[in-house]
């Protein structure tokens, strides 16, 4: 059975404050590297109020503080808001803090608002040195040259393994050609998934890095006890959604029952765009929706995203995923034998 991981963002819920927030997130790693998940990724976003994830490498330091095995990386970093060699410095502390359990995913989004990234001090064209800069990160990752005035430390010789994340078929592309795994945010971009999996898997190249491709699917999991208590969890990630699309500063909100009598066909439009990437019910429903999304896109990993307000909640529902993994796992390895 693939291996299933977690994507967070630091939920800021509405009553809480960001202390909160990362309090919660180590605890969810915690609670998620006991379940045998696999990775805990956090993604960098600024100016969102949600969010508390900006300082990203920061945060990631947080929570490998508190764990002992799960992997912990970026999904991801946003790499044209950065100096390659800040970036190098950050993750080489990160691995020499914690040995073997780094990852570092890149993407070329400003992760913000055009307002946002020029406060970041972005150009408007950063995204477009994406390729230069990732090959600058590389460099400074490579181990040290005789002579070399400028050395990222730490950082020169460590291995931090790099991800290319995409939304589009432009990083499907960059990462087949260069031998990157590839993350793929299909939790909210789920009309671009199969295409850019199609570039991906037809055009990669092995590298010193990968021999073949590795393709990680982001996807929003709810879990609950019932279809309807997952479906009514599910409203306050439906409600960011609408927040961010529309430019309404808000924290995460309260599941809201009546947030389907509420809403018109614009906004029923983009939340019915995210049901590709979305599964959202009992344990069964999500066993059968996990099952038609691993045979439809043949995933190598599943990273999941699950936007709930209570933390509880949000606890009980990785809890319930990881057993779902379980009765697939035991299901497969009945069917092969």
């Amino acid at each position: 059975m693939i291996p299933f991981s977690v994507l967070d963002l630091c939920p800021i819920v509405e009553g809480s404050n960001a202390g909160q927030a990362f309090k919660n997130s180590l605890g969810l790693a915690q609670h998620t590297e006991a379940l045998g998940y696999k990775r805990f990724w956090v993604a960098e976003h600024h100016s969102i109020p949600g969010i508390a994830s900006a300082a990203t490498a920061v945060v990631i330091a947080h929570i490998g503080a508190g764990t002992r095995t799960i992997r912990i990386g970026s999904g991801g970093i946003m790499l044209p808001n950065h100096a390659p060699l800040a970036i190098a410095e950050q993750f080489g502390t990160l691995e020499s803090l914690y040995p073997g359990r780094v990852d570092l995913g890149l993407g070329r989004a400003p992760g913000s608002d055009q307002a946002t990234s020029q406060a970041l001090r972005r150009e408007q064209t950063a995204g477009e040195h994406f390729p230069k800069d990732v090959g600058e990160l590389l460099y400074w990752f490579a181990p040290e040259q005789e002579g070399q005035r400028v050395v990222s430390v730490p950082g020169a010789g460590l291995n931090v393994p790099l991800w290319i994340l995409g939304s589009s078929t432009w990083g499907a592309q960059f990462a087949a050609v260069n031998g990157f795994p590839f993350a793929f945010a299909s939790h909210f971009a789920p009309t671009m998934m199969m295409p850019a999996l199609d570039i991906y898997r037809q055009h990669f190249k092995p590298s010193e890095w990968l021999d073949k491709p590795y393709a990680m699917l982001a996807l929003n999991v709810v879990t609950a006890d019932t279809d309807e208590e997952a479906k009514l969890l599910y409203t306050s990630r439906q409600m960011s959604t609408l927040a961010i699309r529309f430019g309404r500063r808000s924290l995460l909100q309260p599941p809201d029952a009546t947030l389907e009598s509420r809403i018109g066909p614009v906004e029923r439009q983009i939340l019915d765009e995210l049901l590709p990437g979305t599964v959202v019910g009992s344990p069964a429903t999500v066993k059968d929706g996990l099952q038609a999304f691993i045979n439809k896109t043949g995933a190598d990993e599943i990273i999941i995203a699950a936007q709930i307000y209570d933390h509880q909640a949000r606890l009980k529902s990785y809890s319930l995923t990881a057993k779902v993994r379980e009765e697939m796992a035991k299901e497969r390895f009945a069917a092969a034998a």
